[in-house]
């Protein structure tokens, strides 16, 4: 036996792979697994291409997990080939160097063989909680066994053995607990099944332990009224811990959609049933196989910075990722489900994807595929989409507004609101489809519920013109439209905005000679009213209301409203507000006498319209207790 000495460079590697490539210690076991995976992959794939040579039944292979806490130990054996002397130099004594890799580079039809782990540093994931490993190998078809040890970077000591059978059996010495980690919860049956189940349950070889159970047995004794004593009796039972084959991998015919439901409630400890599921077998470019599904329920937490998107990330059974973000759009965070793909271009550690075309690719398929749904639930299981559009509406509303609207194609034609005239939530597409032929715009008016919408004095003139309105009572419902600006070419128009586009050139030749005429009326009621309105006009939208508070602008009273409502110092955003006044009105009668007759009065007058349109709109009254005293000056 002799001591030998990594590499300068590999032993870098191995210092930099223990502190810094892995974020999780936990994830020793998933490599050494995944590395005994491959093991039993070239010894099956050998035993198919020269059955007279390897001669291996496939019921045979397995992977065993044991541990020793008074040695300290956790062991993970398999009887797949196995190495020689000259495959644990190049294997274990260059960090780096991939064993896998190189054995599908040399089958002729490689791209078939589907191998786990091929960057070669995965083993040495081992060190993250040990301070020794040994490992006893054969391979396949010699004679010679050999133990190849080392404590970490200071080097290796290869020597022959004795064992029986081929395979591999690697032996983990965990190191002493200290006050950052305690390495001893990884000597408990409990905390490597849990390992096992969360990044290798679908690893496709059936993994092995003896676990401990407690039955309550007969004594054979009885106890004072002549009944059988019973007592707790421990005992040891090989089991496989493993499922080996996942539900997302099976064909359609033999896994149904309630399985599936199943599945889905144990996997992301979920009461209720998803309203869909999607399943996805994709070859190509890029082949990957996903199960998602469409929740019923948004968690708690979804619509804050807490909760955390993201799918299941598998590469060929082995979890690479809990929540990988990059797989979805945001505004269709609420999907949850898993991916598998053997073709993804992982970083060393396998815990982190790289940026590329491969992960781009699937991203932009699962986006059509998630719309696809949406679309078919929308149009096949209204009842059911409604329940869904309750719970996530209003995310695909955020997705229309976030990113300066690049998402506002994808979901302008799932998005609803509630109809003034059918008096239930309808599509764009719906409202647009039932418009009539002369209808310039698409109308809504916006509020802080549906009810104060219609009750709008602005909803007059648009619905005396035979037209509906879209009632908007989310915050993110203004915007969304103010970002989508028309649909189907037609142009989006706030009643409570400045054009309606509803009078006739005749018509608005009228109006602007009847505010000409009462020009002074309206001039004197701005100065009244000071900075509190950009301007005051007569108003085209009333009929039977004297009052109504509108803005010119790009910023509408439900935004200033929104941005009113955020905490924080900074400065608020202000609606350019204008008073409309219905001329038609006794209020403006009312007004124009006082104006002629009593000026103070008159300017009382102007304060209360401008103050009684503001709590039509919905907005504060500054000065609450001198609105009170000028109304009751009134009875004066």
């Amino acid at each position: 036996m002799s001591k030998r000495q990594f590499k300068a460079e590999s032993k870098q590697l191995l210092d930099l792979m223990i502190n810094s490539i892995y974020t999780h210690r936990e994830i020793f076991l998933r490599e050494i697994v995944s590395n005994s995976s491959d093991a039993i992959d070239k010894l099956h794939y050998l035993s198919m291409t020269k059955p007279d040579e390897v001669k291996v039944a496939r019921e045979d292979l397995r992977i065993k997990v044991s541990y020793d806490k008074d040695a300290r130990t956790v062991t993970v054996e398999d009887n797949g080939i196995g190495m020689d002397k000259e495959d644990l130099e190049n294997n274990l004594g260059v960090i780096a160097h991939s064993g896998s890799l190189d054995f599908k580079r040399e089958m002729e039809q490689g791209k078939d063989v589907d191998i786990i782990g091929q960057f070669g540093v995965g083993f040495y994931s081992a060190f993250l909680v040990s301070d020794e490993v040994t490992v006893y190998t054969k391979k396949y078809g010699t004679d010679q066994a050999y133990r190849w040890r080392s404590k970490g970077a200071d080097g290796y000591t290869i020597d022959e053995c004795e064992m029986d059978g081929w395979g591999t059996r690697v032996v983990m010495h965990l190191r002493p607990d200290d006050d950052n980690e305690r390495y001893s919860d990884y000597l408990d049956q409990y905390r490597l099944q849990e390992l096992i189940r969360k990044y290798s349950d679908y690893v496709r070889w059936p993994i092995h332990m003896d676990v401990e159970k407690e039955d309550l047995v007969e004594t054979g004794e009885t106890d004072e009224d002549g009944k059988p004593k019973k007592d707790w009796v421990t005992s040891v039972e090989d089991e496989v811990v493993n499922s080996m084959v996942p539900i997302w991998q099976k064909p359609k015919s033999e896994a149904t959609d309630e399985e599936c439901f199943k599945f889905y409630k144990e996997k992301f400890r979920d009461w209720e049933d998803p309203m869909s599921v999607i399943r996805i077998n994709a070859e190509g470019a890029v082949s990957y196989k996903a199960m998602l599904f469409i929740p019923k329920v948004a968690p708690y937490n979804f619509y804050s910075r807490e909760f955390e998107p993201g799918l299941q990330l598998y590469s060929s059974g082995v979890m690479i990722m809990e929540k990988c973000k990059d797989l979805l759009p945001d505004c269709f965070r609420f999907v949850r489900g898993v991916v598998d793909s053997p073709d993804l271009s992982l970083n060393i550690s396998r815990e982190m994807l790289q940026h590329d075309r491969q992960l781009a690719t699937i991203r932009a398929n699962i986006e059509k595929k998630v719309k696809a749904e949406l679309e078919r639930m929308l149009k096949d299981e209204r009842d059911k989409y409604l329940e869904f559009y309750k719970s996530f509406g209003l995310q695909l509303k955020y997705g229309i507004v976030e990113d300066y609207g690049m998402k506002a194609d994808l979901l302008k034609d799932l998005i609803m609101f509630h109809s003034l005239r059918e008096d239930k939530l309808v599509t764009l597409r719906e409202y647009r489809d039932a418009m009539p032929e002369d209808q310039p715009k698409i109308y809504f008016a916006a509020a802080e519920s549906v009810a104060r919408a219609k009750q709008l004095p602005q909803t007059e003139m648009v619905s005396s013109k035979g037209y509906d309105i879209l009632l908007l009572s989310e915050d993110a419902d203004e915007f969304a439209l103010r970002t989508l600006r028309e649909y189907d070419k037609k142009e989006f128009c706030d009643v409570a905005g400045k054009d309606l586009g509803l009078e006739t050139d005749e018509e608005r030749k009228e109006s602007e000679e009847r505010a000409e005429a009462e020009k002074d009326v309206l001039a004197f009621v701005k100065e009244a009213l000071g900075d509190a309105v950009s301007d005051v006009r007569l108003s085209s939208k009333l009929k039977s209301h004297a009052v109504c508070l509108t803005a010119d602008g790009d910023i509408s009273l439900e935004m200033e409203k929104y941005f009113s409502s955020i905490p924080g110092d900074q400065e608020r955003i202000k609606a350019k507000r204008v008073l409309e006044i219905n001329a038609d009105h006794p209020a403006y009668a009312a007004l124009k006498k006082a104006y002629d007759e009593d000026k103070e009065k008159a300017k009382d007058l102007a304060v209360i319209m401008y103050d009684q349109a503001a709590l039509i709109a919905g907005m504060p009254v500054d000065d609450i207790l001198g609105y009170s005293d000028r109304v009751f000056k009134l009875f004066g």
